[in-house]
């Protein structure tokens, strides 16, 4: 009894190794080949501005207090107004003080869009797992707007993972799980957050949704493994920002905007907050890193965003956003090209492969059962 159950478990290892395996060769022999297909587009371009320059909209996340401190200087309307420049707000909190400044935007004539956030204990962005409190919290909002006469531009939805699930790896495995083995999870949260920006529409607002550029290399793969195993959910408003920032890969330089671009309507650069640190893989933005990606980003999109309007203000690069020369030049060299389009390789490898993870699975046990029938059938020949 003891031997058979040793030996379903040798065999079940092997099973699993030889998975592994199959998995990482096809993973790495599709990246390669993905990555030479595309090797002609790594080459030194030189990427100018479309020849009306593009309209900035700064991310804002701040508590309310240090909000409310920061609009206190009339300094940063001022520059605000002389950029037309937009103010995208994150509704961390529907408070008074967050609604006199909303109020004194208003005032001042800057585009506000509201950007809708839940309470940190209900995971703060919005995913798969918070269609029903995201409902519930655009019913307060359009409370909050009405009791304050506030004025907005536009609504916009941030689809990111559940910060709570992240709390423990345990508690972040197990929701990967149930998601990944629920067929219907994609389904329901695209038909919930679909109904959502219906609703917001039919109010007046105009909707942009926020997403990972992951979302266009899964697109591109016919895959839905992302919005299972992460919650995100791929659903679109009247336009998509993809969130390319290129302060966690900054060797890449903005050859990752050159990269992504093509695939978004919209597009959002950063970090700025923080302190630069030269030589290092990630940090926030400095003045050069920041200007040449808003002129790439503004070669394809009408409207840029910058993450995140405090880290412009502390650092003054807001104030050096209204000298800049939008004629100049940005040059990304063709190593720089080269090593996104084989990052997206990789990532588009991957997520073509584990979405076909149960055919890889059946084809592999049925190969494995057909070697041990064969091997038993030998051992029989033998005996007789």
């Amino acid at each position: 009894m003891v031997r058979r159950f040793l030996r379903a478990i040798l065999w079940l290892l092997i099973y699993a190794v030889e998975l592994v395996l199959c998995l990482a060769l096809f993973i790495g022999a599709k990246a390669f080949l993905s990555a030479r297909g595309l090797e002609h587009d790594a080459r030194e371009v030189r990427v100018t501005a479309r020849a009306e320059h593009p309209q900035l909209n700064f991310a804002c996340q701040m508590e309310t207090p240090a909000l409310q401190a920061l609009f206190a200087d009339p300094q940063v309307i001022s520059d605000l107004r002389q950029l037309n420049a937009g103010v995208t707000l994150s509704l961390i909190d529907l408070s008074p003080g967050r609604a006199q400044v909303v109020r004194q935007l208003n005032s001042a004539g800057i585009p506000v869009t509201a950007w809708l956030a839940l309470p940190g204990e209900q995971g703060y962005y919005l995913n798969a797992s918070n269609a029903t409190q995201a409902e519930a919290r655009f019913t307060e909002f359009q409370k909050w707007t009405a009791d304050w006469g506030l004025r907005w531009a536009g609504i916009g939805l941030d689809i990111e993972p559940n910060l709570q699930e992240f709390s423990s790896i345990g508690r972040a495995g197990s929701a990967a799980l149930k998601r990944l083995f629920d067929p219907d999870t994609v389904t329901r949260s695209r038909i919930a957050y679909k109904a959502l920006i219906v609703r917001i529409e039919v109010a007046g607002y105009r909707v942009e949704t926020y997403q990972f550029p992951f979302i266009a290399d899964e697109r591109a793969v016919g895959s839905t493994i992302l919005e299972r195993l992460f919650g995100i959910v791929d659903v679109r408003g009247d336009s998509e920002v993809l969130m390319l920032y290129t302060s966690f890969r900054r060797s890449a330089d903005s050859a990752l905007i050159w990269q992504y671009g093509p695939s978004a309507q919209r597009i959002a650069v950063g970090i700025t907050a923080g302190d630069p640190q030269p030589g290092t893989r990630m940090g926030a933005l400095s003045w050069e890193e920041l200007s040449h990606d808003v002129i790439a980003a503004s070669h394809f999109s009408p409207v840029v965003g910058i993450y995140n309007l405090e880290g412009c203000v502390r650092r003054g690069l807001l104030a050096r956003l209204k000298t800049l020369d939008w004629n100049q030049p940005v040059m990304i060299s063709a190593d720089q090209n080269r090593e996104v389009i084989r990052f997206r390789a990789r990532v588009q490898a991957a997520l073509w492969t584990l979405s076909r993870l149960p055919y890889f699975a059946l084809v592999i046990l049925l190969a494995d059962a057909w070697l041990l029938l064969r091997r038993r059938r030998r051992a029989v020949n033998q005996k007789t």
